[in-house]
């Protein structure tokens, strides 16, 4: 039996906030009987900001086209598992698969019951309200309603060869905040380099390499019961880009002074909603929002020390371009902040869009 729960709810967001990027295929929804249309897409680094998100409408009950390429790949990260093989045809729940029989897993230290972690669904005493506001932790979906099935979240891009939480804590959605930090990067002088070939004045963000799967990264993390995004965004990048954990009383009130101006700036939305994101499986799955602060002169970011903590081993300023190689889908985030600032971003113009 499928059982949808909570209240039916319009997401307002910036109109670039609703695709999930760089995945092989296309799923339709619309208020017409239900229907399956896969079609091709061409590679998102040949289509303009502002072109995709014409490909990609806002509205999320009327017409969605959602994707999935590294919720699929095995084996399983921090483990030997390897998922179910699913085919390109067949990820989408509205196909039809009697045969799918996906590999359970949730990683024993999500078993162990850390205080960011559910219990298991039959546990005794848990009775979790999906779609909704559970006390202090947040079951609702940036992209709206979820169908929940056998008393289990269903993956609202289609199906992952994995069910259970992987390395997940909580059924349903994860949510998480990713601060996309900027700067134009400036010669000695002070003046901003363009690049040769474009004329485009070349953008710096700071990026982590990740301890666990050493792909450099946003400087996001998880959102905490209760928490509100905006305080997400500005610890995640203290802990992550400044360590700031590791700092005396003194050095940490000193980093929250001089980040106080740019975390209160006006600052650019990126995205809200899915991520294509490796953890992920049929029963769990991360969301984000990816929010940018610029610091357009450099004066404040220039006089913080950037130090790795927490879950970065590594952190630094990197010049941003096409050729960036990032976790889950942050290429796509930092391409949309290029497109808002005019920045550099590729060599190749690519195909013209069309109405």
């Amino acid at each position: 039996m499928l059982l949808l729960t909570g209240p039916l709810r319009a997401a307002t967001v910036p109109r670039f906030a609703r695709v999930v990027a760089v995945f092989s295929f296309t799923v339709a929804l619309s208020s017409q009987p239900a229907r399956c249309v896969l079609q091709r897409r061409p590679p998102i680094s040949n289509l303009s900001a502002n072109c995709w998100s014409r490909l990609h409408p806002v509205n999320m009950f009327n017409n969605v086209k959602i994707y999935h390429s590294k919720a699929l790949t095995s084996p399983y990260p921090g483990s030997h598992i390897e998922r179910g093989q699913v085919p390109e045809d067949k990820v989408g729940w509205l196909i039809e698969w009697k045969d799918y029989n996906p590999v359970e897993y949730t990683a024993m230290s999500v078993l162990a019951g850390p205080n960011w972690a559910d219990p298991q669904i039959n546990d005794k005493g848990f009775s979790p309200k999906f779609n909704e506001r559970d006390g202090e932790v947040e079951r609702k979906s940036l992209d709206g309603l979820y169908v929940v099935e056998n008393g289990r979240p269903r993956n609202p891009v289609g199906r992952t060869g994995l069910t259970g939480r992987g390395l997940l804590g909580r059924w349903g959605p994860n949510h998480a905040a990713d601060p996309v930090v900027t700067r134009w990067k400036r010669d000695e002088s002070g003046n901003k380099v363009a690049h040769p070939v474009t004329g485009k004045n070349i953008l710096q963000f700071v990026a982590i390499k990740r301890r666990d799967c050493g792909e450099w990264a946003i400087p996001g993390g998880m959102v905490d019961p209760g928490e509100k995004i905006s305080a997400t965004l500005k610890r995640e990048f203290e802990e992550e880009a400044l360590n700031s954990l590791q700092k005396s009383p003194e050095d940490k009130a000193e980093l929250e002074k001089q980040l106080h101006k740019l975390f209160s700036q006006e600052h650019f939305v990126v995205y809200r909603g899915y991520v294509d994101d490796p953890r992920n499986t049929d029963n769990a799955w991360m969301e984000t929002e990816a929010v940018n602060y610029h610091d357009e002169t450099g004066e404040t970011m220039d006089n913080l020390p950037l130090e790795a903590g927490d879950d970065a081993g590594v952190v630094k300023w990197v010049d941003i371009s096409e050729k960036l190689k990032l976790y889950a889908n942050h290429n796509y985030f930092i391409k949309l902040v290029t497109e808002k600032w005019g920045a550099h971003w590729s060599e190749d113009r690519g195909p013209e869009c069309h109405e």
